[in-house]
């Protein structure tokens, strides 16, 4: 009388059956786990984007993956930042991030570190310009945050820095926020809104710049 279901059991446990029952479920659940995994959005930056001198969790990249969470839910935020980084660091970093993560997105804030150390602007313009087209290449959209000198460099040279970001966005068909800390730095008492070195905004000013990026990075965002 315990043959038959005996047989059953044997042939539920057999390698047969499991092979059978894997190669029906499996598209599904791969297609339920590809439906789920989340879209990246990757930030190579500066100090700007590294949380320089404030809190875990209260950068304007930390805030931006809240509001992701909120508004368009889906997306992951990879901060890649590192404080003091150049164009050319991240312009070698870059190739290496685009393969570990396969962004859709990618935001480049970088280029304040250069003018500070007096490098070439040809220099910095260029590694601007390899970074967005690799990130294009490698089929992601891009988002440059342009940043500005302060006075005492000099009005033409001040100019020229400003310029070149719109270049490198104009040439690699690049999105464009002009100035990533405007009502920041330039705004009425802008020393409030830095820490003590009067250099890194301080835990205050990160939403504004949030703000700052927000409008084109959520062009960015639509399929």
């Amino acid at each position: 009388m315990d043959r038959i279901p005996q047989l059953t059991r044997r042939y539920f446990n057999s390698g047969l059956c499991r092979a059978l029952l894997a190669g029906a479920w499996a598209p599904g659940l791969l297609a339920a786990a590809t439906a789920a995994e989340p879209r990246r959005l990757l930030i190579v930056g500066d100090s700007l984007s590294a949380e320089y001198g404030l809190q875990r969790g209260t950068g304007w990249a930390a805030l931006l993956q809240q509001r992701l969470d909120a508004r368009q839910p889906g997306w992951q935020v990879v901060n890649a930042s590192i404080s003091g980084d150049t164009s050319s660091g991240g312009q070698s970093r870059l190739p290496a991030l685009l393969a570990q993560h396969r962004p859709a997105l990618v935001v480049i804030e970088l280029g304040g570190n250069d003018a500070l150390r007096g490098l070439p602007l040809e220099m910095t313009r260029d590694n601007l310009r390899a970074m967005a087209r690799a990130a294009r290449q490698a089929g992601a959209r891009v988002l440059l945050l342009g940043m500005q000198v302060p006075p005492n460099y000099g009005a033409r040279h001040a100019e020229q820095f400003r310029q070149l970001y719109a270049e490198v966005a104009k040439a690699e068909q690049a999105a464009l926020v002009p100035f990533f800390l405007a009502g920041v730095a330039d705004g009425a008492n802008p020393t409030a809104l830095f820490q003590a070195d009067r250099i890194h905004p301080n835990e205050a000013a990160q939403p504004r710049m949030l703000d700052n990026v927000w409008p084109e990075l959520r062009r960015l965002l639509k399929p």
